[in-house]
């Protein structure tokens, strides 16, 4: 974002005026809060805020420029904190509520929204944790791996979707020459971790939650939902899907992922079952894509997928 004037103008009479303005107000929303989660009590040449807020923000009755501006300030990261809460249950729940904060908070600083939506919020969490290890030791490989299943349930839930192949076309064009595109809501991921059970059972642990929250008072007396067990190690080959406007997850045989990673990549077919080794049998490979026909996960190749091997 282009830095801010040194003054907001005095009044707007052009254009220009009005983009100044504008990069002002925008800097100053955005600008980290202090650790108490207040308005920076310094602008950044080092002036006091009240000076500078009173140059485009005007006092009332209630409350002086500061004030005023320091509301739309907090709104606007505790609107980002509920967001990034509410898109990584599992990450919360690995880490806890003070290191998750601390991840937010040092996340959203340091890789701010540039997107019209909340929805793109996490897309770069999962990088940020592998490059800022301290802030989720000694979790930091299993904190990578759900921030990058959980951004896959963003994209599974909202990715665009092509025209489905036709069965018809598979069945007219030669392997060696066809290519198929993997739609781009499926996203293929090679874990370390089964962190698809373990999103299921955070899940179905604040589903307790949030039933237990809303029984009357007089029944109230109930033991606490447990913390939801981290998984230990364990190779899990997964797709993140939809269907039908629902989010799903699908547990894949190695030849079957090597298969699908290879079309993502833009194998041929006869080249793809190639890379399926000995496992991928002739009756096994039938079986499997009359499934993800059936899911309706092949497109024409084109553009880039979402679907990718983590």
């Amino acid at each position: 974002m282009k830095p801010p004037p040194r003054h907001a103008p005095r009044r707007i009479a052009s254009t220009s005026d009005l983009r100044k303005f504008q990069r002002m107000m925008a800097a100053a929303v955005l600008r980290p809060l202090t650790a108490d989660d207040r308005l920076q009590p310094l602008w950044i040449d080092g002036r006091p805020m009240e000076t500078v807020a009173a140059e485009f923000v005007k006092p009332n009755d209630r409350l002086t420029s500061v004030e005023r501006l320091q509301l739309y300030n907090r709104m606007y990261w505790f609107r980002l904190f509920d967001a990034i809460r509410d898109d990584c249950p599992g990450l919360v729940s690995a880490l806890g509520d003070r290191a998750f904060d601390r991840l937010a908070q040092a996340y959203l600083e340091r890789c701010p929204s540039r997107s019209f939506t909340l929805r793109d919020l996490c897309s770069r969490l999962e990088r940020f944790i592998r490059e800022n290890p301290r802030l989720t030791a000694p979790r930091t490989a299993l904190a990578a791996e759900i921030a990058r299943f959980e951004w896959a349930q963003t994209v599974a839930f909202d990715g665009e979707a092509r025209e489905v192949m036709a069965a018809a076309h598979l069945a007219s064009a030669p392997p060696a020459r066809l290519r198929l595109g993997l739609q781009p809501y499926v996203t293929l991921l090679d874990l370390r971790y089964p962190v698809d059970t373990y999103l299921i059972r955070v899940k179905r642990r604040d589903a307790l939650r949030s039933e237990a929250s809303n029984t009357p008072v007089e029944a109230a007396f109930h033991r606490p939902a447990r913390r939801a067990a981290l998984p230990r190690p364990a190779r899990t080959l997964v797709a993140v899907h939809r269907l039908n406007d629902r989010l799903f997850y699908k547990r894949l045989d190695p030849a079957a992922f090597r298969i699908l990673s290879a079309l993502a990549r833009g194998e041929t077919l006869s080249r793809a079952v190639v890379a399926g080794g000995p496992a991928a049998t002739p009756g096994r490979v039938r079986r499997w894509f009359k499934v993800w026909m059936a899911l309706g996960w092949f497109c024409a190749p084109g553009n880039k997928s979402g679907a990718r091997a983590s």
